[in-house]
């Protein structure tokens, strides 16, 4: 049987996930919650929910999955708000914090680039423009409404790795894919159907990339 790993840093939404996970897994997948590098061993796909402040996950992790990187490039991953962010090279959240640098760009403060008519952080459902056709995309339609809440906002410097955008008084990246990893910066889990459509979506395109 193979197995899912939801990773629990003691920083994400993690019940919420794993329950949305087990609506659209079959009895080929076993849902498991990893508490350490060696949980994720066997684990067939990877998945990094968040949420918090990016220095406290980045130290939790590395402390707590220091093989975390190795195993992000080698099996589909799937990371989630947070878990999306700490792609990127760098966020200029407290005060500045260097990330994995798995996605080339970095995390803004919507604060300093944004009108003040609009709140921070950029809480409710907001339209997800897709950039490519992608098997992450099926069955949804172009637009559709996901589920936010974030106060930075992502910008991939290489437009070939947007895998969606949203504009929330910028046009910010809202979704990337490289190879066998995927994240986005809005909620599945939270999103009704088009999450759940795109939660099945990516298990089937991580069976596909074996």
């Amino acid at each position: 049987m193979k197995k899912i790993s939801v990773i629990d840093y003691g920083m994400s939404n993690l019940h919420s996930v794993f329950k949305s996970f087990q609506k659209v897994t079959d009895k080929k997948y076993a849902l498991s919650v990893a508490n350490s590098s060696k949980d994720l061993e066997g684990a067939s796909i990877i998945i990094l929910p968040g949420q918090g402040a990016v220095n406290s996950c980045m130290d939790r992790l590395k402390s707590k999955f220091p093989d975390l990187e190795k195993h992000i490039a080698n099996k589909p991953f799937l990371g989630i708000c947070l878990g999306f962010q700490i792609l990127f090279n760098k966020s200029f959240e407290d005060g500045g914090v260097n990330c994995f640098s798995i996605i080339d760009g970095t995390v803004n403060d919507f604060r300093n680039d944004i009108d003040s008519k609009y709140k921070v952080p950029h809480m409710g459902w907001n339209m997800v423009n897709q950039q490519q056709d992608h098997p992450i995309w099926d069955n949804i339609s172009n637009n559709s409404f996901f589920y936010f809440v974030h106060s930075y906002y992502a910008k991939a410097n290489d437009s070939s790795r947007e895998l969606s955008t949203t504009d929330y008084g910028i046009n910010f990246t809202s979704s990337v894919i490289k190879d066998n990893i995927f994240a986005c910066q809005f909620h599945p889990e939270k999103s009704s159907a088009n999450g759940l459509q795109l939660l099945s979506n990516f298990i089937s395109y991580s069976e596909s990339i074996e």
